[in-house]
């Protein structure tokens, strides 16, 4: 298991070695997780130097795990040892899709629009083209570059969707828990509350690398949830889980506030079809029901601490296009709204 200590892989790890796999865990930091099962070894990994990994593979493995390779040169790496690996299992993302117009994520923001995915959207649905230049296009150079090896490496490659549950370095639940937490009891939801980005927790990304790994094959599958709930309804499940009741105030179309994570200009909903026909998927849990741990956690993370502390990858991340938790900003614009009523 490359990539160990990361969200998706404490999961898996804990996952497989239930399943009765001898799991060697690899990750930069060489940690382990408390939920793993005594005994089990955890190693350090660059997972850039080829030979330290060359030498983590030793003289060979059933499965190797990657939840982190990311474009053409890990995908040479892992060829490279093919000879040494029986099948892998690899993550990609759902972020790969572009619409029968070219659009994608990484064009939220063009002219002509957001993209229009179908709905739900299959493998079979166009990808952006190969390249260098954005997380998409690296995820697919290293799809179609592993996918290449054939028999020489079976590889499933999983696209997730917005992946959730606990050690999220960007949680996009943070949005409505930290504003409960602030007293805040109104909330504004752009284009009306209805946006839905499918959400896949860890449990279920784990439970597909598992099945997987007993079914080696070269393919692609989406992984994700079995719901794809609304913004508002996400909102709805949250403050269900912490006990109060929040208005929501909904906004027709685009809003200068009001704005989430889970905003993704069109409904992105992930077929599963393929995932329960080839590995007999069934998932672990729902998206509300695994709200409970997720939320307890995130409340843990932020006492005694500001969320930008807390969560410094997520404060990176959005801190360019504005903040997350301007409360004067909303305010004034329920006050805007209350006085044209």
């Amino acid at each position: 298991m490359i990539g160990a200590t990361g969200q998706v892989g404490r999961a898996a790890v804990r996952a497989l070695a239930e399943d009765g796999w001898e799991v060697r865990a690899f990750s930069r930091g060489g940690g382990r997780d408390e939920r793993w099962p005594a005994g089990l070894e955890a190693s350090p990994l660059d997972r850039d130097d080829d030979a330290a990994l060359a030498g983590a593979v030793g003289d060979g493995c059933d499965v190797l795990v990657d939840v982190v390779a990311y474009g053409g040169a890990h995908a040479a790496q892992l060829t490279g040892l093919s000879g040494r690996i029986g099948s892998a299992v690899v993550i990609s993302s759902g972020a790969i899709y572009e619409d029968d117009r070219g659009r994608g994520f990484d064009t939220q923001g063009d002219p002509d629009g957001a993209p229009r995915y179908p709905v739900p959207i299959p493998e079979t649905q166009r990808t952006v083209a190969p390249g260098d230049e954005t997380y998409a296009q690296g995820k697919v150079r290293l799809e179609r570059d592993l996918l290449a090896a054939g028999e020489a490496l079976p590889t499933t490659l999983l696209r997730a969707g917005a992946i959730h549950g606990m050690h999220c370095r960007s949680p996009r639940e943070l949005w409505f828990v930290k504003r409960v937490l602030d007293g805040r009891r109104v909330r504004v939801l752009t284009d009306g509350g209805r946006g839905r980005f499918h959400p896949t927790h860890v449990s279920n990304l784990a439970e597909l690398i598992r099945l997987a790994a007993r079914r080696p094959g070269s393919r692609v599958l989406n992984a994700a949830d079995p719901q794809a709930p609304t913004t508002a309804e996400i909102g709805e499940a949250i403050d269900a889980v912490m006990g109060v009741e929040t208005r929501t105030v909904l906004a027709d179309g685009p809003s200068p506030v009001g704005g989430t994570p889970w905003d993704a200009g069109h409904p992105v909903v992930y077929d599963m079809t393929a995932a329960e026909r080839e590995l007999g998927y069934r998932p672990v849990t729902g998206y509300a029901d695994s709200l409970p741990e997720t939320v307890a956690w995130l409340c843990a993370k932020l006492d005694g601490r500001t969320w930008e502390d807390a969560f410094p990858a997520m404060f990176r991340t959005y801190s360019p296009h504005g903040d997350l938790f301007d409360y004067a900003a909303e305010d004034a614009w329920l006050e805007k709204r209350e006085r044209n009523e």
